[in-house]
């Protein structure tokens, strides 16, 4: 069954990481042999708003609605915004539109990439965060307008926890620690909350507790988020899975990134009931666009995430296979210090990066 994916580059080098994605994802797709998968591109974004006066294109969300997956570049840039100052968002719409409530942030290190902690056991860092993605307090944001702006003298958000959403957020992440510890991992799943102080994260904590009774063979554990930024820097070989809210998530997954080198290895899925949106962590950074000087592996990392997603949808290894060869190649390229981004000091910029993986999976 061939697979359709919503193609969303964006703004800024979001153009450049994902023409290199969707090259290394279809040369490993030939090597599994997975059939080849057939692109819908959709234009979105700021640069499409200061142009047309709208952030996708019309009939765009349907498009991705229908598609399989959808794949996005990067969204943004700091001279577009609209009146209230926000930036032009449309993927915090297809968050809330389809119901993309699971945010999957693999944080990893790889050899010969920089490592901020000083500790031995920082080469072995590999965890998820598992970031609710359409409640929290991004409940306020561009979709929803929650905002209360009271006399010019006080703002007032509203942060939102459903019950229906948190179930499935907290099943999913029973699930992704289960499979964890199926690949050699501990499989130890953390509640990040402040229950201590809000009603709203001691429900999401109470929520916890109730699928954690249905999931007694997975070993579980909580965090304050406070600590757990704490525990980043200071023991973050201790984690496997953290499962949070949407604005604790959004925060500690970019610092965990730092852990391992930066936001171009920050990779990301987001998992709904029907669809799942692929798009690396970082931003447009409109300063270094069509210069070749974008890490494309964050994308590409995401793009083995979908890869792996549409293995489940539709019931088809041979993409699970083709996401294991990017990994695989990542990982060797990082170990021969084949790969070199100029993030890192290095001297290879996208395309040298891009070609570098190319031979990686074609040896």
């Amino acid at each position: 069954m061939k697979a359709k994916v919503a193609l969303i580059k964006g703004d800024g080098i979001g153009v450049d990481v994902s023409d290199a994605t969707m090259t290394i994802v279809s040369t490993a797709c030939d090597k599994a042999g997975a059939t080849k998968i057939e692109y819908d591109e959709i234009f979105a974004g700021a640069g499409h708003y200061a142009t047309h006066g709208v952030d996708i294109e019309p009939g765009g969300e349907e498009r991705c609605g229908a598609a399989d997956a959808i794949f996005l570049g990067a969204i943004g840039l700091p001279s577009v915004r609209h009146d209230d100052g926000t930036e032009i968002s449309p993927h915090l719409r297809l968050r809330d539109r389809f119901g993309l409530y699971a945010g999957v942030r693999p944080v990893k290190a790889y050899p010969n990439a920089p490592q901020r902690l000083a500790d031995p056991r920082a080469a072995g860092i590999d965890m998820v965060i598992l970031r609710e993605s359409t409640e929290g307090l991004f409940y306020s944001a561009a979709v929803h307008k929650r905002s209360q702006i009271i006399d010019d003298a006080e703002v007032r958000d509203t942060l939102r926890i459903t019950r229906s959403t948190t179930e499935k957020l907290h099943r999913f992440a029973f699930q992704l620690a289960r499979k964890r510890r199926e690949r050699g991992k501990s499989g130890r799943l953390t509640c990040v909350d402040k229950a201590n102080v809000f009603t709203s994260m001691a429900f999401f904590r109470k929520i916890f507790d109730e699928i954690a009774a249905e999931n007694t063979d997975v070993e579980t554990g909580y965090n304050y988020v406070d600590a757990q930024a704490l525990d980043l820097v200071r023991r973050p070989w201790d984690f496997d899975v953290m499962v949070t809210e949407n604005m604790f998530g959004d925060i500690l997954s970019d610092l965990a990134g730092g852990l391992v080198g930066g936001m171009g290895m920050a990779a990301c899925a987001e998992i709904g009931d029907s669809t799942g949106l692929f798009q690396p962590a970082h931003g447009s950074a409109p300063d270094i666009m069509g210069q070749d000087k974008a890490n494309p592996l964050a994308a590409i990392l995401s793009g083995a995430l979908m890869l792996d997603y549409l293995d489940e949808k539709l019931t088809d290894p041979r993409y699970g296979a083709a996401a294991a060869l990017i990994e695989g190649a990542v990982d060797r390229g990082f170990a021969e210090n084949r790969l070199r981004p100029m993030e890192f000091g290095g001297d290879m910029g996208t395309r040298a990066v891009t070609d570098e993986l190319l031979a990686l999976l074609a040896s």
